[in-house]
């Protein structure tokens, strides 16, 4: 996988802009990720970043049962049910934290509604994981 900065657009974005990914590798494309509890119940009503929290916990869980990591993410996509900036730059600080030094492309989106009662933050991902000759 390449993660590619483009020095001609911004560099306020705290991403790449795009990633390629090489031959013979597998991908995992998830579900959104969802602030549920192992019960079905929402965690954190009401807190953006609280639910970001469990968001990429759950992603985290998800990606290993596809034999994947948060390192081998290539893009995610975001959506926050508000439209408060403040509460899409507060999910996004817990996303962009939850990777590390790897910064996938990433769509962020402020939402009406998501499925679940009092759901705020959904993501969704896409991995490559290089297969093993």
């Amino acid at each position: 996988m390449n993660l590619i900065r483009v020095p001609a657009l911004s560099d306020v974005a705290e991403y790449t802009y795009a990633a390629t990914v090489e031959p013979s590798t597998r991908l995992v494309h998830t579900a959104g990720a969802c602030p549920l509890d192992v019960n079905g119940r929402t965690v954190a009503p009401g807190d953006p970043a609280g639910q970001a929290r469990q968001v990429m916990a759950n992603l985290e869980t998800a990606l290993a049962a596809a034999g994947a990591r948060l390192t081998d993410v290539v893009k995610t996509t975001v959506y926050v049910a508000s439209s408060r900036q403040a509460d899409l730059v507060a999910v996004w600080e817990v996303v962009r934290d939850a990777f590390g030094d790897h910064e996938p492309p990433s769509t962020l989106l402020g939402v009406a509604v998501l499925g679940y009662d009092d759901q705020l933050v959904e993501v969704e991902a896409v991995a490559a994981v290089r297969e093993e000759a």
